[in-house]
């Protein structure tokens, strides 16, 4: 671990207990094949140039079988079409889409990787032993709308940002941190990939990690690096952040964690009760670390 990198001891061992639990991630190499291709080069503050030093996509493959025929992945999938990409165009909720945040949320409770996060939470005082309330509070963290673009209406929630993807003034891409997202925006051509970051320690990264610095373009825009986890299910990335959002009250939390192999710095903004964004960066992925 580099030099003044201490890992937060206590969420290294829950959020290990998460990963443990995690039997829904896909596996590289299997049931996923990504293509690294070439580091991502350097993007001037305001520009939306980035050179392509990656012509393929960085999915090759992924096994749409266990993506439809996973509970939680399917009722996540659902989701991603409910949002309004643009800040400043006002978000409304239909009944059904309201309907469709409640299953997402049934169907994370049942996994052992969110009951063991609410057992934590309840244990540190962060949350009700009772799931329904839980569940309300899991609903006001990430799907709460509220105003991210101060000239329009209720425009954006931590949902949109992390896990869809937002643009604001059509000059910026905001969070879009999830895997998913990514694979299924790349297969409709909406998403190019452009390379990678290296991280400490490692000049590539392999490509069965799980945790990956990403360069790309979206809607015309250029992300000139975002984190994101690869191949984990989505009630991780909702047990993980949630616990980190509720253990602090910081506008800004940052903890870096050892999480299986990989050294992160774990990032978290809140907006009021809710989560403005979240995030995972690379620090490190080298066995020497442990």
């Amino acid at each position: 671990m580099a030099k003044g990198q201490q890992a937060d001891k206590e969420l290294t061992d829950v959020l290990n207990q998460l990963w443990r639990l995690d039997t829904n991630r896909l596996r590289p190499g299997t049931d996923y094949i990504i293509s690294l291709q070439g580091r991502a080069g350097y993007v001037a503050q305001g520009s939306n140039y980035a050179r392509d030093n990656a012509k393929a996509p960085l999915f090759t493959y992924v096994n749409e079988d266990k993506l439809k025929g996973i509970k939680t992945y399917l009722h996540f999938m659902n989701l991603l079409d409910n949002y309004e990409v643009s800040t400043g165009v006002s978000e409304t909720v239909t009944s059904e889409e309201q309907k469709e945040n409640m299953l997402f949320i049934d169907s994370i409770m049942e996994t052992n990787v969110m009951k063991c996060a609410h057992k934590y939470l309840v244990r540190k005082g962060q949350s009700q032993s009772d799931p329904g309330q839980f569940k309300k509070q899991l609903y006001d963290i990430w799907f709460r709308l509220y105003h991210r673009d101060r000239s329009g209406g209720e425009d954006s929630c931590g949902f949109e940002h992390v896990f869809v993807g937002e643009t604001k003034f059509d000059r910026e891409i905001m969070g879009l941190h999830n895997w998913i997202q990514f694979y299924l925006q790349e297969k409709h051509n909406h998403i190019d990939y452009k390379g990678y970051k290296a991280r400490q320690g490692k000049d590539t990264p392999d490509e069965d990690d799980h945790v990956l610095n990403l360069q790309f373009s979206w809607k015309g825009l250029v992300k000139a690096i975002g984190g994101s986890f690869i191949g984990v299910s989505p009630e991780f990335e909702m047990a993980l952040f949630t616990i980190i959002f509720l253990m602090s009250t910081e506008k800004r939390t940052s903890v870096v964690v050892k999480v299986d192999e990989y050294v992160l710095e774990l990032v978290v903004y809140r907006h009021r009760g809710s989560i403005g964004t979240s995030y995972p960066t690379l620090l490190s992925s080298n066995h020497r670390d442990l």
